[in-house]
């Protein structure tokens, strides 16, 4: 019992950022319903980014740790954001309701750039930061086999779900969601009545790559490293994360990345290792071709 609570408490780090992942990629792919693996390739440029200055600020800049890890997380997201934003305006608004496989070519084209340019300022090497928060916190008390999280992973899912929360508030209440749900509705019925659909649409790209950049700051500090591959990998992965609860209503979309965080721990645990991607991804296509949507042509 207790061994299975562990893979429970095991679950709600990688559950949360599953969840704030596919609630920012929900925010950009409602505008355009367009598939977009760019949004992962943010995410882990955004993480290795701030791996990159955290290892400057220490190496170079001699900086004590907390000023090396926050010099790090500054850069990120002058960095995510503006390669964000840069993508949004010059790669994505153009393309954003042309066909279907521009957007893929488009958008595996900036997969590739990022990575690459993330690995040429890196020289290569794989950095890593020290752990950070490490110190366990006794969940459930049993003298055999306690249930534990570190300070970090209980700060990381906090944080992830505040982010969720507060995306989901911001988008029920204010003017701009209500913007922002008009044009994912009939984008021209929203132009008609006065909303600039690409103004919308680049704002949304902002909050979805403001929404990466802090998951990959957040998923870097607690992994130690991210991986100069991790931009594809994370890009079709909340893809189908983000399907699972459907793309157009982002907290769905969260709680959908919640099942597979906690799938994924699971089959860890009791399950083949080599085996788990195949599963998890055969499991998620099955689900999209069960509970397939085909919109009615008027």
């Amino acid at each position: 019992m207790a061994y299975f609570l562990q893979q429970i408490a095991n679950a709600v780090p990688v559950s949360a950022l599953y969840a704030v992942l596919a609630f920012g990629y929900a925010i950009a792919f409602s505008v355009t319903r367009r598939a977009d693996v760019s949004y992962g390739a943010i995410f882990a440029f955004a993480g290795q980014m701030f791996i990159l200055f955290a290892d400057v600020g220490w190496n170079r800049l001699w900086l004590v740790l907390p000023a090396a890890v926050a010099f790090g997380a500054l850069m990120a997201v002058v960095y995510g954001m503006g390669a964000g934003m840069v993508v949004g305006r010059h790669v994505m608004r153009p393309l954003a309701f042309s066909s279907d496989n521009t957007v893929v070519v488009a958008a595996l084209g900036v997969v590739l750039v990022l990575m690459e340019v993330a690995r040429l300022a890196s020289d290569t090497r794989s950095l890593w930061l020290p752990p950070l928060w490490s110190r366990p916190i006794e969940l459930w008390g049993d003298p055999t086999f306690p249930v534990t999280l570190t300070v970090l992973q209980l700060v990381n899912a906090a944080l992830m779900a505040a982010i969720v929360l507060t995306g989901h508030l911001f988008l029920s209440r204010s003017a701009w969601g209500r913007r922002w749900r008009a044009v994912c509705d009939d984008r021209q019925a929203a132009e008609l009545c006065g909303i600039n659909a690409a103004r919308v649409f680049l704002s949304a790209f902002a909050l979805a790559a403001l929404i990466a950049c802090a998951a990959g700051i957040l998923a870097a500090a607690y992994y130690g490293n991210m991986d100069f591959g991790a931009g594809l990998n994370f890009g079709v992965k909340v893809l189908f994360i983000a399907a699972i609860g459907g793309y157009s209503t982002p907290v769905l979309s969260a709680l959908g990345g919640v099942a597979l965080g906690l799938a994924e721990t699971i089959w860890n645990a009791y399950g083949a290792f080599l085996w788990r991607d195949l599963v998890i991804y055969s499991a998620l296509v099955l689900l999209l071709v069960v509970f397939r949507r085909e919109r009615a042509i008027p």
